[in-house]
């Protein structure tokens, strides 16, 4: 395999837009961290034709995988959490090339996790948690187990993730060994679910009553970032407002049901604006100020 990897990352390292290249192998037979792959090469760019690409390489029985990004969408992934395997990859990869300390750098400040950005993360998982709960919780009034029991899972995930970041660290892809460290009724919750032998419907009615008073619990930390936004100028905001601004555009279609979850728990209020139209109001949201 060193026959193989070495003359693809010095012939990167060579090109003058290439800020890093880090090594990643496989630890374990099935390494989720390499999709299986025995080596891993992430090559950092400051400028590329596409934002990512990959190749593929083959060297008697061993696979090797090429990852290149530019410096845009790396930060996209690991302010957004869009690829969670990157964030081990910048942490625990060897550094084959390092331009102008960039991965040095890039590394403190992900081992920092400065306080805004730790915000805008448990802002995207509380809006992701809150529509998934919802959504399950419908399901489940309709007697749709099954994917009542598939939004639970997905919505303890996003709860889970949460509480990892409120602790100041980044979620890693084995978020549940993070979790039983961090807050062992989260994971309780997570193994009732998976593992109890209670009927299906029973254990799903009691993990939302749990898992309602644990959201509700969160609402500050997970709402922080945007009722922070939304107080940036007085009165109320349109939903046109808040859904083209641009640090909000990252909640994406998890928005509108994250605003509603915020009226209902009296952490936003409704104001409504008359139009032309008889009895119609427009539907405004201010944040509502607590002692």
């Amino acid at each position: 395999m060193e026959k193989l990897i070495r003359p693809i990352y010095q012939e990167r390292a060579s090109q003058r837009n290439t800020l890093g290249i880090l090594m990643i192998e496989k630890k374990f037979n099935h390494s989720a961290s390499t999709d299986t792959f025995d080596v891993i090469l992430l090559v950092i760019a400051k400028d590329t034709d596409y934002p990512f690409f990959i190749k593929h390489y083959s060297y008697e029985y061993q696979k090797a995988g090429l990852y290149i990004v530019n410096e845009q969408k790396l930060n996209e992934w690991l302010l957004l959490g869009t690829n969670r395997k990157v964030i081990d990859w910048v942490l625990n990869g060897k550094v084959l090339f390092d331009r102008n300390e960039y991965i040095e750098g890039l590394r403190r400040q992900l081992l920092e996790f400065p306080e805004q950005e730790r915000q805008l993360k448990m802002g995207i998982e509380f809006a992701k948690l809150i529509r998934r709960y919802t959504d399950g919780k419908v399901f489940l009034e309709t007697d749709q187990l099954l994917d009542a029991y598939n939004h639970v899972v997905h919505a303890l995930h996003h709860l889970a993730r949460l509480t990892v970041i409120e602790q100041g660290f980044h979620p890693e892809v084995t978020v549940w060994n993070q979790v039983k460290q961090i807050d062992a009724q989260i994971y309780k919750l997570y193994k009732e679910l998976v593992e109890s032998e209670e009927p299906l419907d029973k254990r799903l009615e009691l993990l939302f009553l749990a898992s309602e008073f644990l959201i509700h619990s969160r609402v500050p930390s997970g709402s922080a970032h945007l009722l922070k936004i939304l107080k940036q100028k007085e009165g109320a905001w349109s939903i046109g407002e808040i859904a083209s601004h641009p640090e909000l555009q990252v909640y994406s279609v998890d928005l509108v049901i994250m605003l509603e979850y915020l009226v209902d728990k009296h952490f936003l209020a409704i104001q409504e604006v008359p139009t032309k139209g008889q009895n119609i109001f427009h539907r405004y949201y201010m944040v509502v100020d607590h002692p």
